[in-house]
C-alpha cells in the first residue's frame, strides 16, 4: 500500500492504517483522566506510550488532555488528527511505526486557558505530568526556588487571567481544585532535574506563598495531606522529528502524520511510589516502582545526560552533526567511557544499578547510526542544563580531592561555546556579556552565572579551565 497524502491521520482514517500498525486500544474508549504539561516529543514517544501499554493490559479509560506552552505547532497538528499520531523506534535493523492513541485532546496553555483550569479541577484528572524542560520550571539559580522576577511569574502574580508559568498553572489548577471538593492528585515532573518531585512541590508551594489570596494558607494546608509530588527518571533518546520522518511515517501508515515522533528502542521509567491518587497501571508496561529514586537519577543526570551535553560542545567545535557522528571519530567513545569513569566517582553505591554495564549501555545507544540525534538540539539552554549535570558531581569530586579533568574539559567546551557562537539559551546574553572586559575572569564570571559562587572562587579550576580554553576546542585527552 502506498501512502496518500490527501487523507489524514485521524479516527476516521485509522480504519485504513495497517492493522500493525493501529493502536492496541480503542481511542474513543478513553477519557482525560491524566492532564500532561509541556506536549512535545519526548512525552508522546515516552509516557504516552507507557500509558497505552498500561491500558492495553488493565484498562481503566485512561485518557491524557496534553497542553502545549508556547507554539500551537502541537495543537496545529494533532488536534485535526484527534489527538492521534504515530511512534517509530529506530531499531539498527530497521524501523517499526505504530499509531498512538491515548491523547484525547490537545490544549494551548493561554488560548484554552478555562479548559485546562476545569480539567485541572476535575476529579475525573487524578495525575498531572510534566514535560517542560529545566527552563521551563523559571527557578532562581541561585537559591533554585522559583524566580519571583521572572516576568512570566510576576505577570502571573499579578492576576493574568490565564497562567503563562508552570507554576502558576498548578498553583491556580490546584485552588480550583480544592474548590470544587479537594479529590486528591498527584503531580509528577518527568524533567531531567535532581529531587524533581521536590523541586516541583517547592515551586507550587512558594508561588501560592507569594501570592495575595485570601485561601492560601488552607490551600498549603490541603497540599500537604493532598497532593503528592513524587520523583521520577525518564530515559529515552527522541530526536527532533524531520520531513523524513513524517514521509515514512506516511508510508507505513498510508495516510500522512503531522505530529509523527521517532526514538531509540530502549526506554526507561522510575517512579517514586507515594501516589495520592488513582494512576495508571504502569508496572504493567515495564514501570518501576521504588522508594527513592535517587541513585537512578543521578546516575542518568551525571552520566547519560551529562556525557551527552559534553560531546554535544565537543563535537560542535569538530564539525559533527549527530551523537552517532561523535561516537563514529576517533575520540568519540573514549571521551563518552572517561567522562563517566570521573563522574561516576560521585555516585552512591546502588544495589540493581551495574555502572559499568549502564556506561557499556550508553556507549552502544549513542552509536546507533539510525538514531540522527543532533548534537545542536542536545547544546541548547545549556545554562539550565549543565548545573546539575556538571557542576554538582564537579563540586563534590573536588571537596573530596579527586582530579576532574574530564569535567574541566566539558565546563571549557561549554564556555567556548558561549566565547564563539550564537546560543539557544535562556540567558543568551548575559553568558554573551560574560566575555565582556578582561578574558581571562570570563570563566568566573560564568560559574557565578549559573549560580556557582563556590566554584567561581574554586582558583584552581578557574585556572585549569583557562587553560583548557587556550588550548583551542581539541577533545579532552
Amino acid at each position: 500500500m502506498s501512502a496518500n497524502p490527501t487523507r489524514r491521520l485521524s479516527l476516521a482514517t485509522l480504519p485504513g492504517v495497517p492493522a500493525e500498525s493501529r493502536p492496541p486500544i480503542d481511542p474513543r474508549a478513553l477519557r482525560p483522566r491524566i492532564v500532561h504539561l509541556g506536549i512535545g516529543a519526548f512525552h508522546r514517544a515516552h509516557q504516552a506510550l507507557y500509558t497505552q501499554a498500561a491500558e492495553a493490559a488493565h484498562g481503566g479509560g485512561w485518557g491524557i488532555a496534553g497542553v502545549t506552552q508556547r507554539s500551537r505547532a502541537v495543537v496545529d497538528a494533532l488536534r485535526p488528527q484527534d489527538g492521534l499520531y504515530s511512534f517509530t523506534e529506530r531499531r539498527p535493523d530497521g524501523p517499526a511505526t505504530r499509531v498512538v492513541g491515548t491523547v484525547t485532546e490537545v490544549l494551548h496553555a493561554a488560548d484554552d486557558g478555562a479548559r485546562l483550569g476545569a480539567l485541572l479541577a476535575s476529579p475525573e484528572v487524578s495525575v498531572v505530568t510534566l514535560t517542560v524542560t529545566e527552563k521551563g520550571y523559571r527557578r532562581d539559580a541561585a537559591t533554585g526556588g522559583l524566580a519571583l522576577d521572572d516576568p512570566l511569574v510576576r505577570g502571573d502574580l499579578e492576576g493574568r487571567p490565564a497562567p503563562a508559568s508552570v507554576a502558576g498553572q498548578l498553583a491556580a489548577g490546584l485552588r480550583a481544585r480544592l474548590r470544587a471538593g479537594g479529590a486528591p492528585v498527584s503531580l509528577v515532573s518527568c524533567d531531567n532535574m535532581a529531587d524533581n518531585g521536590a523541586v516541583l512541590r517547592r515551586l507550587v508551594r512558594e508561588f501560592i506563598a507569594a501570592t495575595g489570596w485570601e485561601d492560601r494558607d488552607r490551600l498549603l494546608d490541603w497540599i500537604t495531606g493532598s497532593a503528592a509530588f513524587p520523583a521520577t527518571v525518564v530515559d529515552r533518546i527522541v530526536p527532533a522529528a524531520t520531513d523524513a520522518d513524517r514521509q515514512a511515517a506516511a508510508r507505513a501508515l498510508t495516510v500522512a502524520d503531522q505530529g509523527a515522533v521517532t526514538g531509540e528502542p530502549f526506554t526507561q521509567w522510575v517512579l517514586q511510589d507515594i501516589f495520592a491518587a488513582d494512576r495508571p497501571r504502569w508496572e504493567e508496561a515495564g514501570v518501576r516502582f521504588v522508594a527513592d529514586v535517587a541513585p537512578y537519577q543521578l546516575a542518568k543526570l551525571r552520566l547519560l545526560n551529562g556525557s551527552h551535553s559534553l560531546i554535544a560542545y565537543l563535537g560542535l567545535a569538530a564539525g559533527c552533526e549527530t551523537v552517532a557522528d561523535v561516537l563514529a571519530t576517533p575520540w568519540g567513545e573514549e571521551t563518552v567511557r572517561a567522562y563517566c569513569a570521573e563522574a561516576a566517582q560521585s555516585l552512591p553505591p546502588t544495589e540493581g544499578l551495574d555502572l559499568p554495564a549502564y556506561i557499556d549501555s550508553l556507549v552502544d545507544r549513542f552509536a546507533n547510526p539510525a538514531m540522527h540525534h543532533r548534537i545542536q538540539q542536545i547544546a541548547m539552554d545549556g545554562s539550565q542544563k549543565i548545573p546539575e549535570r556538571w557542576l554538582a558531581p564537579l563540586r563534590e569530586l573536588r571537596a573530596a580531592g579527586r582530579d576532574t579533568p574530564l569535567l574541566t574539559a566539558a565546563l571549557a567546551a561549554w564556555a567556548r561555546r558561549t566565547r564563539d557562537h550564537p546560543l539557544d539559551d535562556p540567558r543568551a546574553e548575559e553568558l554573551r556579556r560574560a566575555w565582556d572586559g578582561p578574558r581571562s575572569e570570563a570563566p568566573r564570571r560564568l560559574l557565578r552565572l549559573l549560580g556557582a559562587e563556590d566554584l567561581a572562587a574554586d582558583t584552581a579550576l578557574v585556572a585549569s579551565v583557562r587553560a583548557e580554553l587556550d588550548s583551542g576546542a581539541r577533545p579532552p585527552r
